[in-house]
């Protein structure tokens, strides 16, 4: 099937020649004669299958006809991330060169101001993530009765970082009347529940089993030691090693790792960049136009570039971290193998991941072969556990990790690849370690002192109140009179000097 035979307008197709494409995907071919009918659409695909230009060349034929009116866009499509939301756009702008078409970017790290003026000149086309959207709508910049289409990409995504209250609001403020399409590589239940609520009759198109990787990647696990300094020497291994490399991304877990595996890297003479999302949008927009431009060869990044990124010729992606969520191994390795080409991805396996790994095997529905020996066979010292667990004072050296601590007088790195310092179990009895200025703030000097005692005398052992007595026990009683009417010998009314006894005192 061709383009041609799916009903677009001559300009669309002319747009679409001209950037070199000339079949559709099955995801395109499927779901653009339902979006030109004015069905509600839900499209299930694996990530790289071409769903930006399934929603992105019907909305075009369809917004040939119309205006833009002030502050009112006409179609409205929500990413949930900048990244993603500002590909769309240059969907919009290549794809749309024959049409005199309003876009406007709506997202986080950008002047209000700027945004304000492009929507009050009219838009066409709305590109948004929800949270900057529904800032534009609480201060009366916005107005959404007049969405003729609402496209809701990426949806398992958005289900992720917690944005399917700000959709559900979002779709409560648009028109019943307007058409709904909606995109996802996945389809948990939250997510159909949404579907059910929002969407009329619609088209399910399912070109792939959802979760699914494709076909064009060669995947493979590769198992390492516990410790993050392991890790990072397996992962420069596997770099060094790898077969036709051009370029990578490295997905770690957790922002920090982020940071301190783009160090590492440098140290090592690796061109790199890092992305998280922590990063202000013009360091984010520099870091992607940096690794695109193939003026780096890696990119290190969090889960914010796991997902839609259209790089269409990255070789290997390596997983420094095993995901928590099963989904996003999918997303994640499909950034590369994309629009057919070869890829390779490679996942480093660590003790404690086997929980991950089984429910990545379990969505596959199919295991991962390893390269080298498995993390059963292979031998590797646990890493202790991280948590409430450890002990005490295995925890207050990691607190007291400052600047001066992490980068030395000779100015070296912070021991990134250097051996683990030795932990305050093995330092001398006699030193026990300091507790932070935040932690003796907290707990009274009367316990941190009795605490102290016992840890470096341990035959000492404290009867009743130890050796220290408070003063208003060690005053004098003066001892009552007997009643005179008895007859009883009247008491002395000397005063007693001894202390009394921890009898007495009970």
């Amino acid at each position: 099937m061709a383009f041609t035979e799916l009903g677009l307008s001559d300009k669309v197709l002319q747009a679409v020649e001209s950037s070199g494409y000339t079949e559709p995907t099955p995801i395109q071919s499927q779901a653009i004669p339902h979006v030109l009918a004015r069905r509600d659409v839900l499209g299930i695909a694996q990530t790289g299958t071409g769903k930006t230009a399934a929603f992105t060349l019907p909305m075009l034929t369809l917004l040939e006809t119309g205006r833009a009116r002030a502050r009112m866009p006409r179609t409205l499509i929500l990413e949930p991330t900048r990244e993603l939301a500002a590909q769309v756009e240059e969907s919009f702008i290549r794809y749309g060169a024959n049409h005199r078409l309003n876009v406007a970017l709506i997202i986080g790290g950008v002047s209000f101001g700027d945004q304000d003026a492009k929507l009050m000149r009219g838009v066409d086309v709305l590109i948004a993530t929800p949270g900057r959207l529904l800032d534009h709508f609480e201060r009366g910049k916005l107005l959404l009765s007049g969405i003729e289409v609402l496209v809701i990409d990426e949806a398992d995504r958005m289900l992720d970082m917690g944005f399917i209250p700000d959709i559900e609001r979002i779709c409560r403020m648009v028109p019943f009347t307007r058409q709904t399409l909606f995109f996802s590589a996945t389809m948990p239940p939250e997510i159909q529940q949404l579907v059910d609520n929002f969407l009329s009759n619609p088209a399910r198109i399912e070109v792939a089993r959802p979760a699914s990787a494709a076909a064009t990647i060669t995947q493979h696990l590769v198992a390492s030691g516990g410790e993050a300094h392991e890790k990072r020497e397996t992962l420069r291994r596997l770099i060094r090693e790898a077969a036709d490399l051009k370029n990578g991304i490295i997905f770690c877990n957790r922002k920090r790792d982020v940071a301190l595996v783009q160090r590492s890297l440098e140290r090592h003479g690796f061109s790199v960049v890092g992305l998280h999302g922590d990063m202000d949008q013009r360091s984010r927009t520099q870091a992607l136009d940096r690794f695109r431009n193939n003026d780096v060869q890696l990119l290190v990044a969090s889960d914010v570039a796991a997902r839609g990124l259209d790089i269409p010729d990255v070789s290997h992606v390596f997983n420094f971290d095993v995901p928590h969520h099963p989904e996003d191994y999918v997303h994640r390795i499909g950034r590369t193998g994309r629009a057919g080409r070869t890829g390779w991805a490679y996942t480093i396996v660590a003790p404690g991941d086997e929980r991950a790994l089984e429910a990545i095997t379990k969505l596959k529905g199919q295991e991962t072969p390893w390269e080298g020996p498995s993390l059963a066979e292979a031998e590797f010292p646990v890493a202790p556990r991280r948590g409430r667990g450890r002990d005490r004072d295995e925890r207050k050296p990691a607190r007291k990790t400052g600047r001066r601590d992490r980068k030395g007088r000779d100015g070296a790195d912070d021991g990134l690849d250097a051996p683990a310092a030795p932990t305050a179990a093995a330092a001398p009895f006699d030193e026990p370690p300091r507790s932070s200025r935040s932690d003796r703030s907290e707990r009274s000097p009367g316990r941190d002192r009795d605490r102290d005692r016992r840890r470096h005398d341990d035959e000492w052992t404290p009867v009743g109140l130890g050796d220290h007595v408070p003063a208003f026990l060690l005053r004098p009683v003066r001892l009552p009179k007997a009643p005179a009417d008895k007859g009883e010998p009247v008491a002395d009314e000397t005063m007693a000097e001894a202390p009394q006894s921890e009898d007495t005192l009970t």
